[in-house]
């Protein structure tokens, strides 16, 4: 009887499942579950089925995934479909059943492997009928999932959320870069999904450890083919097409198909947030973390070298590492099983530069712990990271005649403000305590004790701290100056110079400003003066000057920040001051105002602003809008040019379509700047039943 058994129809019931299962931003159309948790499916056969009792007492479900799959790789499950249920295991249970159709509640290991899925039907050992696919995710919401996260309102942060921010600037002005994370989008888990199977080591695709240090590893490798150098001779509207970028999605597609805008790496935050977006989709909690102020290639040495001329001006010579004004890197949630006790929770993804072809092992995962704790000896990465945020600095006046001496500089502590987006806001949270204890705390000192007596043990470079100058006619040096400029404008900043001895100093002060990059590469030298001073015993003497873009032998370049430093020499002793303040350079603020609450479908009108502060026209005016729920497709206005001291101001009429907290991301482009940027939240309800 069991021959005549045929199946009708089988509905896989995507739209409620992926409801209840967190999914249905991705597809209401195809069936996306999380493992370790039921889903339901419905069978419809083409007769009652009271006459075919002995055969349904064998009728059994099939799962398989990958190229090959095997019961012994765990990528293949045959189970019975019976009245009880196996959570520890793959399980099927006929919920409610009539005369010609089954409900059945479908269970799946929490450490299944992740990936694409047949599911069949087999009748007393026979050849299985093919039922549909579907697709299984990590499930941050069960248990016994190695990414389970057990705060609701950090799951749909981590994991939810497709409205991002990337903290950047500098560790005293912060600013938060508006970005989209698009994990939801229609063909991010294909591309997802397409990144992974490039490891065909499919069965240990349930171990989450394995799944982030491939998906890093190959985004890091992709990255390295497909992001291009900013080219330094282009035109301004092509340059901005080059850089603009907003969100995680369009580079994706362009690193895995080629098609689209090339990248560059004018965008520090690329890697960090790409991975992010992709780990997110397919389940894995996962933020994007900014260090300022972090010290990078030192190979774990606790000292960086940095080089100036007599000028004050940095001069490009590099011996040991460099300190990047701000680095990004991805953090992602899991358990470390394989790690002594208390190492599991937010990891680093720390991919490198593959060795000997190896390009899946290119990717370390450091629990954050580790750093914090100096554990150098739990995976090879741990030194580098606990020194981008631990390392210290000597500051080396190069002379022209080529010796290199030793200034006095006040320490410039490396691993500043570390920021992430907050949970639930639309500000960045600091959590350097995660990374560290407090400067000159008792932990602290115990910490760096530990790492210095694990670094002698293996004969490495053992320096913590930099060189002491011993002098018996000091001087001081202090710098003040803004945490930001305006473009185009001007701001004052002031030199101190201390003699504290009761000898009279003559002194030569070099200031100078240079453009630099986020990663502390110089961009361009912009502005120097020379200072020759008497300073008479016990003197304190405050120099107060201006410091005005309309100074500068040329504008900085874009993306750059300042680099105001200040060399003072005593001219007898030969002893050197060096004092030094990075800032950053503000555009003129995009305005936007809208309400702060909205009803779905009815019309939201945003005013945009903008004040030319600049002493030069805006022209070529371009402003677009866009926004996931709120705009259809992203929307180009082009506008009259601003004057200066002029305010342009125009008004925007959209419809949202999707209830929640939504953003509306606004940017404009013109002959002055690209991609300036601003956003607000707006929060869209349900319209109101008519009673």
């Amino acid at each position: 009887m069991g021959q005549a058994l045929r199946i009708k129809s089988c509905d896989l019931q995507a739209a409620r499942n992926n409801e209840e299962h967190h999914t249905k931003d991705i597809s209401s159309r195809h069936l996306i579950v999380r493992r370790g948790q039921p889903f339901t499916i419905r069978l419809h056969f083409q007769a009652p089925v009271q006459a075919f009792l002995p055969a349904l007492k064998k009728v059994a479900l099939i799962t398989q995934t990958g190229e090959q799959p095997s019961k012994a790789s765990r990528t293949q499950a045959t189970f019975q479909i019976s009245n009880l249920g196996d959570r520890k295991w793959w399980s099927a249970v006929v919920e409610e059943r009539d005369a010609q159709s089954w409900t059945i509640s479908v269970t799946t290991p929490a450490d299944a492997v992740i990936g694409r899925y047949s599911l069949l039907l087999q009748v007393s050992g026979r050849k299985p009928h093919l039922l549909g696919q579907f697709t299984l995710l990590f499930n941050p919401w069960v248990r016994e999932d190695a990414v389970f996260l057990e705060n609701e309102a950090q799951r749909r942060e981590y994991l939810l959320n497709q409205n991002g921010l990337i903290c950047l600037g500098t560790a005293d002005y912060i600013q938060e870069e508006s970005w989209d994370f698009g994990q939801f989008e229609g063909d991010v888990m294909d591309l997802s999904l397409g990144l992974l199977s490039v490891d065909k080591q499919v069965e240990e695709w349930g171990n989450p450890v394995h799944v982030a240090r491939i998906l890093g590893a190959v985004l890091h490798a992709l990255k390295e083919k497909r992001v291009l150098p900013t080219p330094q001779t282009q035109a301004t509207q092509e340059g901005s097409l080059l850089n603009k970028r907003r969100g995680s999605v369009p580079i994706l597609r362009q690193w895995l198909t080629g098609r689209g805008r090339p990248v560059c790496d004018g965008q520090a935050w690329v890697l960090a947030a790409v991975a992010c977006t992709v780990l997110r989709c397919l389940g894995i909690p996962a933020r994007v973390v900014t260090t300022f102020a972090s010290a990078q290639g030192t190979g774990g040495s606790l000292l960086v070298d940095e080089y100036y001329n007599e000028e004050g001006l940095q001069n490009g010579e590099v011996q040991r590492g460099r300190i990047w004004i701000f680095q990004t890197s991805t953090e992602c949630w899991m358990t470390r099983p394989a790690l002594p006790q208390g190492y599991g929770g937010w990891q680093i993804l720390y991919p490198s530069a593959p060795k000997g072809g190896e390009v899946l092992r290119a990717c370390d995962l450091v629990p954050v712990r580790a750093v914090k704790e100096g554990t150098l000896g739990l995976t090879p990465a741990v030194s580098d990271l606990f020194a981008a945020v631990n390392a210290s600095c000597a500051v080396w006046k190069c002379c022209e005649d080529g010796t290199l001496e030793l200034t006095i500089s006040s320490t410039k502590y490396v691993g500043n403000n570390i920021s992430t987006k907050g949970v639930g806001s639309d500000r960045c949270e600091d959590i350097t305590q995660n990374y560290k204890y407090p400067e000159g705390s008792l932990q602290e000192k115990e910490v760096l004790a530990r790492v210095h007596k694990k670094r002698l043990e293996h004969k490495e470079d053992n320096e913590i701290h930099p060189p002491s100058l011993e002098t018996a006619d000091p001087l001081y040096l202090f710098l003040e100056a803004p945490s930001s400029l305006p473009l185009g404008g001007d701001a004052q900043f002031s030199v101190t110079l201390v003699n504290p001895s009761d000898q009279e100093k003559s002194v030569q002060l070099a200031i100078g400003v240079q453009a630099v990059y986020y990663n502390g590469t110089l961009a361009a030298k912009l502005w120097r003066k020379k200072l020759f001073l008497t300073l008479t015993a016990n003197l304190v003497r405050r120099i107060t000057t201006s410091l005005s873009s309309s100074y500068f032998e040329r504008s900085p370049p874009e993306n750059s920040f300042l680099r105001l430093t200040a060399m003072a020499t005593h001219s007898e002793s030969s002893l050197s001051c060096f004092a030094q303040e990075d800032i950053a350079i503000c555009r003129p603020c995009l305005a936007i105002e809208m309400p702060a609450a909205v009803e779905q479908y009815q019309p939201l009108m945003a005013s945009v602003s903008i004040y030319n502060s600049l002493n030069a026209p805006m022209k070529d005016c371009v402003i677009s809008i866009l926004g996931r729920g709120l705009i259809y497709r992203e929307r180009s206005y082009r506008l009259g040019p601003v004057w200066p001291g002029n305010t342009l101001c125009t008004q925007f009429q959209f419809t949202p379509t999707k209830v929640g907290f939504q953003r509306l991301t606004v940017e404009m482009d013109c002959s002055m700047f690209q991609n300036l940027t601003n956003y607000r939240s707006v929060t869209v309800v349900a319209p109101e039943l008519a009673a």
